[in-house]
C-alpha cells in the first residue's frame, strides 16, 4: 500500500484514492476493465466520474513508472530502523530470477514459460525480477531493484535473460554477487561479462581444466583440458564416475555436518585453455537435508560455507511473485490491452 500511495504522489488531487481503489479492483479480479463496467463499478465505491477518469488514465497512459516506484520502495525499506543487508565475506547477494503470470486464454500473448505440470511451455507474461536480500528482525526478504519485460521484437525467455544479465553487468557494485538458479545456462552468463556471479548448475554439468592435457608422445598434441564431471551420472544402466575433487571442505552448520567438493580453474567445454579463457570454480555441496547436492559455479574464490550461504539468500526472491499472485490475487487477470497486460503484473509485483 505504501508503494501505491507513492506512485500517485504529485498527480492531481483525488487521483490517489481513485487509483488505489481502481488498481486493487483490477488486481483482485473484481473489475473487468471494459469502459462499460469500469465507471459504474468505481462510482459505486463513492468516487466521482472525474476521479474515475483520472484513475483510468493513470493506469492506461503511464502516469507512473515502475522504476520510480521501486526506487521509492527501496528508500522506504532501507530507511527502516531494523533493515540489515546480508553480507558474506564482504559480498552482497543480488538475486536475479524470472517469473511468469499465466495467461492460457490470452490471444497473442507475447511470451511463453515452461509449466512443469503441463510439461511444456504455456502462454504467460514473464518478467525478470532483480532484488537485494536483507533482513528485518528474523524475517529475510528481497527488496526489488528492477523488473524487466520481454523485448517487444524478441519475447523469448533467452532474450529476457540476456537483458537481465546486461542490467546486472551495468548496475552491480564491486561488492555485489548476482545469484541465479538453473533457469539460465553458464554459457549465457559468461559472455555477459559478469565478474561476480553464483549460478546453480544442472546435475549433468561438465567442464574442462584450463590447461591442455599432457602429450603422450604420439600423435597430435592435445588442445583441450581434462574433462571434469562433478557428479556421478547413470546412463542406460551404466554409471559414469565423477571426477576427483581438487579439495574438500567440511564444516558444521547448526549442529549438522556439511561437506563440499571443489574444482578450481575450470572452463566450459569447447573453450581452448589459456590466460584469455574465463575460468570459474565449481562447488558440489552435500547437505543431509537434500537428496542431491547443490552444484554451484562462481568465478570467486570463497569458502564453501560462504557459497552455500550466498545461494541460500536467493530464495527470498520467490516471495515477491508469491505475494503478487496468491496474496494480492494477480494470478487472475482480466486485462487484454498490450500495455495493460504488462503494467498490471508490474504493479502487483511492486
Amino acid at each position: 500500500m505504501t508503494i501505491l500511495v507513492a506512485l500517485t504522489e504529485g498527480l492531481p488531487v483525488g487521483t490517489n484514492l481513485a487509483l488505489l481503489q481502481f488498481m486493487w479492483m483490477l488486481v483482485s479480479g473484481a473489475l473487468l476493465p471494459q469502459r462499460g463496467a469500469l465507471f459504474p463499478a468505481l462510482q459505486a465505491t463513492g468516487l466521482s466520474a472525474q476521479a474515475t477518469r483520472r484513475a483510468w488514465a493513470a493506469f492506461r497512459r503511464g502516469a507512473w513508472q515502475t522504476a520510480v516506484i521501486l526506487r521509492l520502495w527501496q528508500e522506504q525499506v532501507e530507511g527502516l530502523p531494523g533493515w540489515q543487508v546480508h553480507l558474506h565475506e564482504g559480498y552482497r547477494a543480488i538475486t536475479v530470477d524470472v517469473t511468469a503470470f499465466w495467461r492460457p486464454t490470452l490471444r497473442n500473448c507475447p511470451s511463453k514459460h515452461y509449466h512443469p505440470a503441463a510439461n511444456r511451455a504455456l502462454p504467460a507474461v514473464i518478467f525478470g525480477v532483480i532484488g537485494v536480500v536483507g533482513q528485518i528482525g528474523s524475517q529475510r526478504l528481497a527488496c526489488p531493484l528492477a523488473f524487466e519485460r520481454v523485448h517487444p521484437k524478441d519475447p523469448s525467455e533467452r532474450r529476457l535473460w540476456q537483458e537481465l544479465l546486461r542490467w546486472a553487468h551495468r548496475h552491480l557494485a564491486s561488492d555485489d554477487v548476482a545469484v541465479m538458479d538453473a533457469g539460465v545456462k553458464l554459457a549465457d552468463v559468461l559472455p555477459a561479462g559478469l565478474e561476480r556471479y553464483l549460478l546453480r548448475l544442472a546435475t549433468n554439468f561438465t567442464a574442462r581444466r584450463n590447461r591442455a592435457r599432457p602429450h603422450c608422445g604420439k600423435g597430435r598434441k592435445p588442445v583441450y583440458g581434462e574433462k571434469i564431471r562433478p557428479l556421478e551420472l547413470s546412463y542406460k544402466g551404466k554409471t559414469i564416475a565423477a571426477s576427483s575433487a581438487d579439495r574438500v571442505e567440511t564444516w558444521m552448520e547448526d549442529g549438522v555436518g556439511m561437506r563440499a567438493e571443489i574444482w578450481e580453474d575450470l572452463i566450459l567445454p569447447g573453450v581452448i585453455p589459456g590466460p584469455q579463457a574465463k575460468t570459474f570454480q565449481v562447488y558440489a555441496i552435500y547437505d543431509p537435508a537434500y537428496t542431491m547436492p547443490w552444484l554451484l559455479a562462481t568465478p570467486l574464490h570463497l569458502k564453501a560455507a560462504t557459497v552455500k550461504a550466498i545461494y541460500h539468500d536467493r530464495w527470498p526472491v520467490e516471495q515477491i511473485p508469491l505475494s503478487a499472485k496468491q496474496m494480492v490475487g494477480a494470478h487472475r487477470q482480466f486485462v487484454h490491452a498490450d500495455e495493460s497486460i504488462q503494467r498490471l503484473p508490474e504493479l502487483a509485483l511492486s
